[in-house]
Protein backbone atom coordinates (compact mmCIF):
# COMPACT_ATOMS: atom_id res chain seq x y z
CA UNK A 1 0.00 0.00 0.00
CA UNK A 2 2.74 2.11 1.18
CA UNK A 3 6.27 2.78 -1.29
CA UNK A 4 9.29 2.16 0.54
CA UNK A 5 10.42 5.44 0.66
CA UNK A 6 6.86 6.41 2.25
CA UNK A 7 7.70 3.60 4.93
CA UNK A 8 11.18 5.06 5.49
CA UNK A 9 9.95 8.84 6.18
CA UNK A 10 7.50 7.52 8.46
CA UNK A 11 9.92 5.24 10.50
CA UNK A 12 13.01 7.73 10.63
CA UNK A 13 11.53 11.18 10.20
CA UNK A 14 14.56 13.60 10.14
CA UNK A 15 12.31 16.86 10.51
CA UNK A 16 10.26 15.36 13.36
CA UNK A 17 10.34 17.26 16.82
CA UNK A 18 10.12 21.28 17.53
CA UNK A 19 12.39 24.44 17.13
CA UNK A 20 12.04 25.97 20.91
CA UNK A 21 12.74 29.48 19.64
CA UNK A 22 11.52 29.11 16.15
CA UNK A 23 10.93 32.62 13.97
CA UNK A 24 7.34 30.91 13.03
CA UNK A 25 4.78 28.15 13.64
CA UNK A 26 2.06 26.81 11.66
CA UNK A 27 -1.00 24.21 12.05
CA UNK A 28 -3.07 22.94 10.48
CA UNK A 29 -5.87 20.22 11.18
CA UNK A 30 -8.51 18.12 9.62
CA UNK A 31 -12.03 17.34 11.08
CA UNK A 32 -12.71 14.01 9.17
CA UNK A 33 -9.46 12.14 9.56
CA UNK A 34 -8.07 13.92 13.08
CA UNK A 35 -4.62 14.70 11.65
CA UNK A 36 -2.83 17.81 13.40
CA UNK A 37 0.46 18.92 11.84
CA UNK A 38 2.28 22.10 13.42
CA UNK A 39 5.48 22.96 11.34
CA UNK A 40 8.31 25.23 12.96
CA UNK A 41 10.80 27.45 10.68
CA UNK A 42 14.20 29.19 11.35
CA UNK A 43 14.22 31.99 8.67
CA UNK A 44 17.52 33.84 7.67
CA UNK A 45 17.61 36.29 5.40
CA UNK A 46 14.34 35.05 3.78
CA UNK A 47 15.89 31.39 3.62
CA UNK A 48 13.97 28.66 5.59
CA UNK A 49 17.09 27.96 7.71
CA UNK A 50 15.82 25.01 9.99
CA UNK A 51 12.43 23.30 10.17
CA UNK A 52 10.93 20.70 12.07
CA UNK A 53 7.47 19.20 12.25
CA UNK A 54 5.22 18.22 15.33
CA UNK A 55 2.44 15.52 13.87
CA UNK A 56 -0.35 13.27 15.19
CA UNK A 57 -1.69 11.29 12.99
CA UNK A 58 -1.12 8.28 10.52
CA UNK A 59 1.56 6.81 8.39
CA UNK A 60 0.93 9.29 5.31
CA UNK A 61 0.83 12.41 6.99
CA UNK A 62 3.71 12.11 9.14
CA UNK A 63 5.40 10.79 5.92
CA UNK A 64 4.20 13.77 4.30
CA UNK A 65 5.23 16.46 6.85
CA UNK A 66 8.25 14.97 6.62
CA UNK A 67 9.15 15.06 3.03
CA UNK A 68 7.76 18.36 3.20
CA UNK A 69 10.39 19.44 5.39
CA UNK A 70 12.72 18.12 3.07
CA UNK A 71 11.35 19.94 -0.07
CA UNK A 72 11.55 23.68 1.95
CA UNK A 73 14.46 23.41 4.05
CA UNK A 74 16.99 26.19 2.24
CA UNK A 75 14.22 27.48 0.31
CA UNK A 76 13.74 31.00 0.26
CA UNK A 77 10.01 31.81 1.81
CA UNK A 78 8.40 32.35 -1.60
CA UNK A 79 10.19 29.18 -3.20
CA UNK A 80 8.94 26.96 -0.51
CA UNK A 81 5.01 28.59 -0.88
CA UNK A 82 5.45 27.50 -4.14
CA UNK A 83 5.58 23.93 -3.09
CA UNK A 84 2.67 21.76 -3.98
CA UNK A 85 0.58 18.66 -2.39
CA UNK A 86 1.77 16.96 -5.72
CA UNK A 87 5.64 17.40 -5.38
CA UNK A 88 5.22 15.82 -1.70
CA UNK A 89 3.61 12.81 -3.21
CA UNK A 90 6.32 13.02 -5.51
CA UNK A 91 9.13 12.62 -3.09
CA UNK A 92 7.25 9.88 -1.37
CA UNK A 93 7.00 7.81 -4.36
CA UNK A 94 2.84 8.09 -4.19
CA UNK A 95 0.90 7.65 -2.08
CA UNK A 96 -2.88 6.06 -1.54
CA UNK A 97 -5.23 8.41 -3.54
CA UNK A 98 -7.19 8.11 -0.25
CA UNK A 99 -4.36 9.52 1.59
CA UNK A 100 -3.72 12.59 -1.23
CA UNK A 101 -5.12 14.59 2.01
CA UNK A 102 -2.17 14.52 3.85
CA UNK A 103 -0.20 15.54 1.45
CA UNK A 104 -2.46 18.93 1.32
CA UNK A 105 -2.37 19.40 5.27
CA UNK A 106 1.42 19.08 4.85
CA UNK A 107 1.52 22.15 2.60
CA UNK A 108 -1.19 23.98 4.25
CA UNK A 109 1.09 24.00 7.66
CA UNK A 110 4.06 25.44 5.86
CA UNK A 111 2.00 28.16 4.26
CA UNK A 112 0.28 28.72 7.49
CA UNK A 113 4.45 29.39 9.18
CA UNK A 114 5.08 31.20 6.64
CA UNK A 115 1.93 33.49 6.88
CA UNK A 116 2.94 33.76 10.29
CA UNK A 117 6.84 34.95 9.63
CA UNK A 118 5.64 37.76 7.53
CA UNK A 119 3.11 38.88 10.02
CA UNK A 120 5.71 38.84 12.39
CA UNK A 121 8.22 40.75 10.09
CA UNK A 122 5.85 43.22 8.94
CA UNK A 123 4.76 44.29 12.26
Amino acid sequence: MYTEKTIKHFRNPKFAGEIKDADAVGEVGNMKCGDVMKMFLKVEDGVIKDIKFQTYGCIAAIASSDAMCELALGKTLDDALKITFKEVIKQLDDLPQIKFHCSVLGTAALKKAIENYKKKVSD
